[in-house]
């Protein structure tokens, strides 16, 4: 087993970024300059190490989190790559969850995109320190500047520039680090050169004045700068540091970078900031669970090997030869061949072997402790987001949380031969991706299978088809929709029934009224156990929940519900809990019909970025689309066209907008939540129905 590094020396960190600000092309280059990989792996050559599945190479976009480990300046570095694409956002949310730090990866052009203000949310609810790097200075249209400007007005973040460009576009030759007053240019065939001088005289002064905002910037987070700010002074390049760091850990301040990872620049003084600014896993410090079913409870464990396990299973990742269990330790221990306790479970799991993993390539080691990251083999009952610890001392860690899917297709296996290894591998997926899900067609007995979007369904129908070699047919994508209800209503319903020579018999009064958007369905007991006794009162809610789940008149899911028992009757003997949970779901459809139900279409949040000359043919189809305007901006020398449309209305979007364009714009897409169907959609889905 390699040795252990120092916690202090460890950096967990992610890359993020939209699709196609050069994320993959940023952490191919962190591979070479570290070492790890003896050549640069391109994403548009299918190469890139980090891209590791067909369909990613295929498509030249990362579709899965991928994480590997390298060495810099004494320190190990746990990497994992994020996807851009929103389809995927689910690879991001989890990384995110277990990662210490993240760098967020900037178009130079565009600045912020939609998906960077989704990554940067991400981050937000899990209080990541971050740093940026603003990529792409070599194209066309490249402003740092404004890319700046975006992250302070679009993300609302507190930033300060470390290293500027000096030129961009083709006039890019280098970039000048602030702190230390050097110009640094990368030279050599791939710019593993680094060499550093003077400012040259013609930038001295500009460069003096964007010191001068840097050193402003850090007086407002820290004090022993602002005093020597306040005097006049200069502070030394190590108190600098030193202040960047802990503005940074305390996510007061995020400093930014620039350079082209594809032009190989500005790559290494990115890979001196991880380590130099973002958090050990000492750094974050304690780590906070809470007794499993007392949530009131709290347990926390230090960052040490020697105490009590406490770990966090973030990723599935299914293989043929067995599923890998993406883990992070925050404290203790995991030995190969020792079990690990599972709360939810109730049980424990032995992993079989521990893996160190570069991407698809795998080094075996022998155990793992605090602060690091690997995959276990032989976890078989194990899913994302469970706690493993030790059954001494139980722990539940906040778990991770998934947004629903919003699209959805049919799928059947071509034989009675392939029913059985469909649904068994359609349940592997569904393990390994969270915002994936299996049903089945209540009336047409179909599986259905539900995504985040048409490339995610797409990709997962073509590891369907390809990698486990399933002969199904597959219907198109169609919008899951959801229903809620217009005002508050109530019912009572009697439930009385002979089932298997007992009599089953039980009254439940449901009050239902609409929830805060978001909250899903919620359930409050507000009988009087003398009406509904408390034995009773979990069937009601199961009851209740089941049926907002089932479905009502059109058999779409039930959200942001709030159902209220409001009273009921038991019978004195023949009472059961069966009855009282078939009378809570006739309640529930009842309540809800009497407040009147109302259908939902997923809505979501779009930027269409353009040339100019053709804002106006692609704002018209939009229009057309039903999409709402809410502005356009100019960003570098293309145009950006923001709005909201229905999900329903994009499906072969990508096709119109490059034909509208002459294949010069592009689009990108994220949930935006849900909203009240048009009359002509409920009509045509009542018509469908």
């Amino acid at each position: 087993m390699p040795p252990r590094h120092d916690l202090a020396r460890i950096r967990n960190f992610g890359i993020c970024a939209h699709i196609d600000a050069g994320k993959t092309t940023t952490t191919e280059r962190i591979l070479f300059y570290t070492g790890k990989e003896h050549a640069i792996g391109e994403v548009h050559e299918g190469s890139a190490k980090m891209d590791y599945l067909v369909e990613e190479q295929e498509r030249g976009i990362t579709i899965t989190a991928a994480a590997t480990t390298i060495q810099w300046l004494d320190h190990q570095l746990n990497l994992i790559d994020t996807p851009g694409h929103v389809d995927f956002t689910a690879e991001v949310e989890r990384s995110l969850r277990v990662l210490d730090g993240a760098v967020i990866v900037f178009d130079g052009v565009h600045g912020v995109e939609a998906q960077s203000e989704t990554v940067w949310r991400q981050a937000d609810s899990y209080d990541v320190p971050r740093l940026c790097f603003v990529n792409k200075m070599d194209r066309g249209g490249a402003d740092f500047d404004h890319s700046c400007d975006t992250i302070r007005e679009r993300l609302g973040a507190n930033i300060v520039p470390l290293t500027v460009p000096v030129g961009a576009a083709d006039t890019f030759r280098g970039i000048v680090d602030l702190v230390t007053r050097e110009f640094v240019t990368f030279e050599g065939d791939q710019g593993s050169d680094v060499k550093r001088q003077s400012i040259p005289h013609d930038i001295q002064e500009e460069m003096e004045v964007r010191r001068a905002e840097l050193i402003e910037g850090l007086a407002d987070v820290d004090d022993a700068i602002a005093e020597i700010y306040l005097e006049g002074g200069e502070p030394e390049i190590e108190t600098i540091h030193k202040a960047l760091r802990e503005a940074v850990l305390g996510t007061k301040l995020y400093p930014v970078l620039a350079g082209t990872a594809l032009r190989n620049a500005g790559v290494q003084p990115l890979i001196d900031a991880i380590v130099r600014y973002l958090p050990s896993p000492l750094d974050r410090g304690t780590t906070t669970g809470h007794v499993p079913d007392q949530p009131e409870k709290d347990v926390t464990f230090e960052p040490k090997d020697d105490e009590p396990l406490c770990a966090l299973a973030f990723k599935i990742m299914t293989e043929s030869h067995g599923d890998l269990t993406f883990v992070r330790v925050y404290a203790g221990q995991i030995k190969q061949g020792k079990g690990v306790y599972n709360p939810r479970l109730g049980k424990h799991e032995r992993p079989q072997r521990i893996l160190r993993m570069h991407a698809n390539d795998r080094q075996q080691l022998d155990a793992i402790g605090a602060g690091e990251i690997a995959a276990l083999v032989g976890l078989k009952n194990t899913v994302t987001g469970d706690t493993l610890c030790t059954k001494d001392r139980l722990v539940a860690l906040e778990s991770i949380r998934f947004p629903e899917p919003v699209i959805s297709m049919a799928i059947e296996p071509r034989s009675t031969a392939d029913r059985d290894r469909l649904e068994e591998v359609l349940g592997r997926m569904a393990r390994e991706d969270p915002t994936f899900r299996v049903s089945q067609d209540a009336e047409t007995g179909q599986t259905i299978i539900s995504g985040m979007g048409e490339l995610h369904l797409e990709v997962l129908k073509n590891r369907l088809l390809r990698d486990f070699k399933i002969e199904a047919n597959v219907g198109k994508p169609r919008v899951s929709h959801r229903q809620t209800v217009r005002g508050a209503g109530k019912a009572s319903h009697s439930f009385e029934r002979l089932i298997a020579g007992v009599e089953q018999k039980a009254t439940v009064e449901i009050q239902v009224a609409p929830g805060t958007p978001g909250s899903g369905f919620t359930f409050e007991n507000k009988a009087s156990p003398i009406d509904v006794p408390a034995q009773f009162a979990e069937a009601v809610e199961e009851g209740a929940r089941f049926a907002a789940d089932g479905g009502l008149d059109m058999g779409f899911p039930v959200i942001d519900v709030a159902a209220t028992l409001v009273g009921g009757r038991a019978h004195e003997t023949d009472s059961t809990e069966v009855a009282f949970q078939a009378a809570a779901g006739e309640a529930f459809r009842e309540a809800c019909t009497d407040g009147g139900v109302v259908i939902l279409e997923p809505i979501m949040r779009l930027e269409v970025t353009t040339p100019s000359d053709f804002v106006g043919p692609i704002q018209s189809d939009l229009v057309r689309r039903g999409a709402v305007i809410e502005g356009d901006e100019l960003r570098g020398t293309l145009r950006v066209i923001r709005g909201t449309v229905a999900l329903n209305a994009m499906f072969g979007y990508s096709t119109t907008v490059r034909s509208l364009s002459q294949g010069r714009a592009g689009y990108s897409m994220e949930p935006a939540g849900f909203r009240e169907v048009s009359d002509e959609e409920r009509k045509r889905l009542t018509f469908e129905d």
